[in-house]
């Protein structure tokens, strides 16, 4: 049976000779990678160029037998090569044999089925992370959650989550993101593990603040794109960025995050960044509605999933159930799923009660 063994850290995306070694007992930091997308290969790509051994797995059989063969993820990355140590592999047992630490980077529909069959290969000693983000789709709940009802309760677990484009990750273009774990040593691990000269991890305690900010802030992008498209300006964008950190905080410490997390990388950080570039799908969506397009053919322009779409659903049902106003994601809601004209959406936006800017 092949085993991992550690390999010296280095810089991204800087090569060693090999990934996988014959070893008679398993060894530390070896990572399997869940989700063969552009942020899961990203972060693939990272942590092998860290010099760490790193399987790629994807449900998707015929994409990840062109990964192996072609040694990169043309779909999704194009022409960014893989470290020696990043391994594609066919199956899920693959991936998972004999590493320490389990990767999630698949959408949040999928995080529960994919976390089941994680779970019945769970050796003692794994730990599990994600870089999901999102809402359980139905029940609205923190993927912390469905963690904490599939996994065996010694697992350690983390969340990732942060101002970041795949590509630019790749490419070593320099980022920082939050690892927020109950398990402060673990949070301090993988920070490590993931630090080289162009990456920086922070740590933090709570994940339910991070897990909300990674989560909300793609329906806030796609309001950002639907503002931008309508032509309405960049004071427009501004006052949308700034109300919209408001419902996030309201809904995060409402649920028990800390205020402070959402003045951080993974609250307004991740905010500022998918609210103002191109590169997030999710403003992409928002730009395409403001153009005319019905929200099936806003996705069909994308190519790829994008979150917020179903996490304005799961956030819009959360924050009723729990009364916790949130205007903005309200009319973004009306729009995807109640055909509102995204020009009257605005209009009642702006229209709304007059009150004071901390209320």
């Amino acid at each position: 049976m092949h085993r991992i063994s550690r390999l010296p850290k280095k810089g991204l995306n800087q090569p060693t000779s090999t990934g996988i070694a014959t070893m008679g007992a398993k060894q530390t930091n070896a990572f399997a990678v869940i989700g063969a997308g552009s942020w899961g290969t990203a972060l693939a790509i990272l942590l092998a160029g860290n010099g760490l051994p790193t399987r790629l797995w994807g449900h998707e059989t015929d994409h990840m037998q062109r990964l192996i063969e072609q040694r990169l993820n043309q779909e999704f990355l194009p022409d960014i090569r893989f470290p020696d140590p990043l391994e594609p592999v066919m199956t899920l047992d693959q991936a998972v044999a004999d590493v320490t630490d389990i990767l999630i980077v698949v959408p949040s529909h999928a995080f529960r089925i994919v976390l089941e069959q994680v779970t019945s290969r769970i050796q003692p000693g794994m730990r599990v992370v994600w870089a999901t983000k999102g809402l359980e789709p139905g029940s609205n709940k923190l993927l912390s959650d469905i963690a904490d009802e599939v996994l065996p309760s010694t697992t350690p677990t983390a969340v990732l989550s942060g101002p970041t484009f795949a590509m630019e990750v790749a490419t070593g273009l320099p980022t920082a993101l939050t690892v927020a774990s109950h398990d402060a040593d673990y949070a301090a691990t993988l920070a490590d593990l993931l630090h080289n000269n162009t990456f920086r991890a922070y740590t933090s305690d709570d994940m339910i603040g991070v897990q909300i900010g990674g989560a909300v802030k793609n329906v806030m992008a796609i309001a950002a794109g639907i503002s931008d498209g309508l032509g309405f300006g960049a004071n427009s964008r501004s006052a949308l960025i700034t109300r919209g950190l408001a419902e996030i905080m309201r809904l995060g410490t409402h649920l028990g995050g800390k205020a402070e997390t959402f003045m951080g990388l993974a609250g307004l950080g991740d905010l500022a960044l998918t609210c103002t570039d191109n590169q997030s799908r999710n403003r992409r969506f928002g730009l395409a509605l403001a153009q005319g397009m019905s929200t099936e053919e806003a996705l069909q322009s994308i190519g790829q999933v994008v979150e917020g779409r179903q996490t304005t659903y799961e956030v819009y049902m959360l924050a009723q159930r729990l009364g916790v106003d949130m205007p903005i994601t309200n009319e973004v809601y009306r729009i995807l799923y109640e055909d509102m004209d995204p020009h009257k959406a605005v209009t009642d936006l702006f229209s709304r009660e007059q009150k004071p800017e901390t209320a």
